[in-house]
This record gives C-alpha cells, sequence and structure tokens, in this order.
C-alpha cells in the first residue's frame, strides 16, 4: 500500500500535473511480492484503481520505467 503521504499528494494535484512513481516502488505498493520485469499485470491494475479513488487517471510508461498518476481535465 502507498504511505499516507501518497494519498494527500493525489487528493491536492493540480490540474494537467502529473504524480510520477518509478516501477519499483509501484511494484512494492501495489503487488508486492508478485515480481518485476516487466511490472506485473496487478501491480498496474491496482495501481489504476487506487488513482480512480482519488479522481486520477493513471498509465504506466514502459520506456520510462515509471507511473504517472494525473488529474483529468475534460473538454480542453
Amino acid at each position: 500500500m502507498p504511505p499516507e503521504e501518497m494519498d494527500d499528494v493525489l487528493r491536492k494535484l493540480p490540474l494537467r500535473i502529473g504524480a510520477y512513481v518509478p516501477e519499483d516502488l509501484l511494484e512494492d505498493w501495489f503487488a508486492p511480492g508478485t515480481g518485476m520485469n516487466p511490472v506485473s499485470k496487478a501491480a498496474l491494475d491496482n495501481a489504476e484503481a487506487y488513482g480512480r479513488r482519488f479522481e486520477c487517471e493513471f498509465k504506466y510508461y514502459p520506456e520510462r520505467y515509471e507511473g504517472v498518476f494525473w488529474k483529468f481535465v475534460p473538454a480542453m
């Protein structure tokens, strides 16, 4: 589970600003013990669900070895 501070980050995240999380932390926080290389589907699914709790989108970028949470801006 992510640290409490991450809840605060996503809760207060301004529109169009991203919170970047390295893939090793994605695994540790969202699917510990599942291994890496590549990041597990369970970790990515859990990260996406976690982001939705704070009205955030989530996307994993394998070429950058990180996931990103951000607040969606409708009709921009």
